[in-house]
């Protein structure tokens, strides 16, 4: 099913607080009678992305049975799906038939409006307020036409994971700032035998990525706004990224079979390289403090040698060298749940429940007082870099939709292949957008 979709695409510049904040949206116009809700049995089919052994995943399995035992009518069958089949596959399906799952993964941007325009979700409008206000202003991801249809757990930034100790060992005595000094980098650690950079190209996704900050670099905000909204992608900036990560392809970076490599969940896979000391540096979001101890055979090692730096800025370019990519995890409710659904999205964003997330170490949480649960210090980074972006951009396959963001990302991984180029990349995104 393509549809046009317009996505606000952008977040504006939000503090340290604020990072802390996401999106909610919006339940139905009209507040549950109390006496209804607990009065019957019911069952509610969650299904969310911590697919992997671990703190995310027990987690999950915690608040669910925390909230069963504060409520013992309710009954939740958890359901952990890897995020790329989850977004991708599963439940696009699932909403075409008569019985998707209660509370589900969601992302915002355009991939919402689609959803919302489709009649697949709550509106939580009404029953959310005061969620939202104690989130703040990224919950405008979750958002369409001024009703909230979600609540964010997680918002980040992006950036880059490194080995300290491989850098130390190559004679890199500071993070890149520029990509002139990543690509210095890059040279230092080819001297010393190890892999600079691991990619997951095989799930796609996480090649995309290098795309989406050479046009954070190449486009102006103006243009990435503009972009998001109307889906117009005429500005020259857009072939200038597909130009700009030709270029860094060519300097070989990556490790060899990259094309094939999967992104996340096993040794074998990028964070797994990152995690077990045989790749330096990894492009990932915040998410992947935990998933790489999920992957790591020594985490203990892993806390000491891991540490995180914000994406380099490319010295004259367009771009602001201070805006960065980012989003978040959240959770909606399919239009015909029952009411304890979204009161069990309100209370995975209660304070002590984000508290208790953010002490897994898996992702930064949304709610005002729960960074006090913040401990790692790579998520402590994060923190600080996006208090200092002067712009945060939503990944652009979510701000752009599904149907775009689809072709965007199939158009790029075909560069990282040898088979696509820049202005191939565009037309296909052009393409996209009039479907």
């Amino acid at each position: 099913m393509a549809m046009k979709h317009r996505a606000k695409g952008a977040l504006a510049l939000f503090a340290t607080t604020a990072l802390l904040v996401a999106g909610c949206n919006g339940g139905g116009s009209e507040e549950p009678a109390e006496n209804e809700l607990y009065k019957n049995p019911v069952t509610l089919t969650w299904w969310h992305n911590a697919s992997q052994d671990g703190p995310g995943k027990t987690y999950w399995e915690k608040v669910a049975k925390d909230f069963s035992a504060l409520h013992p009518t309710v009954t939740i069958q958890i359901e952990a799906i890897e995020t790329n089949q989850l977004q991708r596959t599963r439940l696009p399906a699932a909403l075409l038939t008569n019985d998707p799952p209660d509370i589900f993964q969601t992302w915002g941007g355009g991939e919402m409006r689609e959803q919302v325009e489709a009649d697949y979700l709550k509106d939580l409008t009404d029953q959310v307020k005061t969620e939202v206000a104690n989130i703040g202003s990224a919950a405008e991801i979750w958002e369409v036409d001024g009703k909230q249809y979600g609540l964010p757990f997680r918002m980040g930034i992006e950036g880059i994971w490194y080995n300290k100790d491989m850098f130390a060992q190559a004679g890199i005595t500071a993070p890149p700032t520029t990509f002139e000094e990543l690509n210095q980098a890059v040279t230092k650690l080819k001297a010393i035998n190890v892999i600079p950079i691991a990619l997951g190209a095989g799930d796609k996704w996480p090649a995309a990525h290098w795309w989406y900050n050479f046009a954070l670099r190449a486009c102006s905000v103006d243009t990435l706004k503009k972009a998001s909204v109307e889906l117009v992608f005429d500005d020259p900036c857009f072939v200038k990224a597909g130009q700009d990560l030709k270029a860094f392809i060519d300097t070989k970076p990556f490790q060899p079979n990259f094309i094939a490599t999967p992104g996340q969940n096993d040794p074998t896979s990028a964070n797994g390289l990152l995690a077990n000391g045989k790749a330096a540096m990894e492009l990932m979001g915040d998410w992947n403090r935990g998933t790489l101890e999920t992957v790591s055979t020594n985490p203990e090692a892993l806390k000491k040698f891991l540490g995180w730096f914000p994406v380099p800025a490319i010295a004259g370019s367009p771009g602001d060298p201070k805006a960065a990519l980012g989003g978040g995890d959240g959770f909606s409710c399919a239009k015909n749940a029952p009411a304890e659904c979204v009161e069990f999205l309100k209370y995975i964003v209660s304070p002590e429940v984000q508290k208790g997330y953010a002490e897994t170490g898996t992702g930064l949480p949304v709610t005002k007082g729960a960074e006090a649960g913040v401990v790692d210090p790579s998520l402590k980074s994060i923190l600080e870099a996006t208090s200092g972006a002067t712009y945060t951009q939503l990944w652009l396959d979510t701000a752009f939709g599904s149907t775009v963001g689809t072709a965007m990302n199939n158009g790029v991984v075909a560069i990282f292949a040898g088979t696509g180029t820049p202005e191939k990349v565009v037309e296909e995104m052009k393409a996209a957008a009039k479907k």
